[in-house]
């Protein structure tokens, strides 16, 4: 059995070395799959399609294919509302993220924007879909097989390697410029932040802070304080940047 193939957007990144660059007028099929495991077995993540045509009709993943269908995949558009509905996935009630420690950094980055990020560099692979999951999170990796387990609903392989740039690559995929709430997420533990009256912290104050600041914020988890200092400045240009 055969079926015709299109791939568009730059979903053509997943397929093996060989396949890159070229049209794929058809593939053989070897027997009957879902559409999901026949993708996935070409290299193409489930959570990176945004539209599935079968035929000229809408599917799911679902879906069976059979011979000489006619299939059209497309990745996730720009900007993309995961909390909207979806004929391939339910819906997220609010956007939130999970970051795998390939991307570490972006973690931090996400939660210096003010976007509630789960962290934990210390868990396996199974346990962060899982969380995911659970959480209703999206989860973004540079790992292919990670987002192809099953339990991961909404995720994103990171194209970029610098963090950076991976950050302004995510708030343009999920349209978030005009979200971004800077300073108001710990970046240790994620929390939201509240303000604190200097004099109730005067005595966790080194001298040249006590004296030149005087606006302060607290993470009720972790007892961490923050303050506008020098670093400040550099976190601002990054916004700036994107």
């Amino acid at each position: 059995m055969t079926v015709e193939l299109a791939l568009h957007g730059d979903l053509h990144r997943f397929l093996a070395k060989e396949r890159q660059g070229l049209t794929i007028p058809s593939v053989r099929l070897e027997r009957r799959t879902s559409i999901k495991d026949f993708l996935e077995a070409l290299g193409v993540p489930h959570p990176e399609i945004h539209r599935l045509l079968v035929n000229g009709e809408d599917q799911n993943f679902d879906y069976l294919v059979g011979s000489d269908d006619r299939i059209e995949v497309f990745g996730l558009p720009r900007p993309v509302d995961p909390t909207k509905e979806s004929l391939l996935r339910p819906p997220l009630p609010r956007l939130r993220f999970a970051v795998d420690a390939n991307v570490s950094k972006l973690a931090g980055l996400l939660r210096m924007t003010g976007f509630d990020t789960f962290f934990d560099p210390d868990l396996d692979d199974g346990e962060l879909a899982e969380i995911s999951y659970r959480d209703q999170r999206i989860l973004l990796t540079r790992d292919h097989a990670l987002l192809k387990r099953k339990k991961v609903v909404h995720g994103r392989l990171v194209r970029h390697h610098k963090p950076v740039a991976q950050l302004r690559e995510i708030i343009d995929l999920y349209g978030l410029r005009d979200k971004i709430e800077p300073f108001s997420r710990c970046l240790r533990c994620n929390d939201r932040l509240r303000e604190i009256a200097k004099a109730e912290i005067m005595d966790r104050l080194q001298p040249l802070t006590r004296k030149y600041y005087d606006d302060f914020m607290i993470c009720p988890r972790c007892d961490r304080l923050y303050w506008p200092g020098s670093h400040r400045g550099r976190m601002l240009q990054i916004i700036e940047e994107i």
